[in-house]
């Protein structure tokens, strides 16, 4: 079933929407919640969570790219479930990597931004990615956002795990200049 026939599935309040979902997207969401906790029963909740939330979701909301709308959703069910298992303990897990080099750009700083701040960092965000050429955006995307290992983005893309690193560092580099000269506090 396409994405457009589950959306509608959604919006004629049809269970079998969740049952084509999970057809269609379950291994995907799986994967990425498991990139993120590294533990199956976490992953398998957060994925459950996020067929509650895009049956909540729609309507209103009619995702032209169902992929990306319940993957973001899953990315953050699992970020949030990460941060509230590791709270008290800091352990050596992927998740953890990943955010400590992301705290480079936001200097580990928690603004809460409006809407609409919200809305302008996404777009540099996407003007920035946009900018970078397509290597360089699929390993930054690799990393940022599925949450892969170094070692898995090297194996992926042919690359050493040296080589990897310098990209990401010189791309997260590139990202705090970019995101500054446009007005974002860093």
């Amino acid at each position: 079933m396409n994405d457009i026939d589950i959306v509608k599935l959604y919006f004629e309040r049809d269970d079998r929407a969740i049952l084509e979902t999970e057809k269609s997207y379950g291994s995907f969401l799986t994967a990425i919640a498991l990139r993120i906790l590294g533990d199956r029963l976490d992953s398998e909740e957060c994925v459950s969570d996020t067929y509650l939330r895009a049956w909540n979701s729609m309507p209103p909301q009619k995702p032209s790219k169902l992929s990306a709308f319940l993957g973001r959703i899953t990315r953050n069910l699992s970020f949030d479930r990460y941060r509230i298992k590791n709270a008290e303990k800091r352990g050596g897990a992927e998740t953890e990597i990943i955010l400590d080099e992301l705290s480079e750009i936001t200097d580990g700083k928690d603004s809460t931004y409006g809407e609409v701040e919200r809305m302008e960092l996404v777009k540099t965000l996407n003007s920035f990615l946009a900018s970078l050429d397509a290597d360089k955006r699929s390993i930054f995307v690799l990393r940022y956002w599925y949450s892969y290992s170094v070692s898995d983005i090297a194996l992926k893309c042919g690359k050493s795990e040296s080589n990897i690193s310098v990209i990401l560092s010189r791309t997260r580099n590139a990202l705090r200049i970019y995101l500054s000269e446009r007005g974002f506090e860093i």
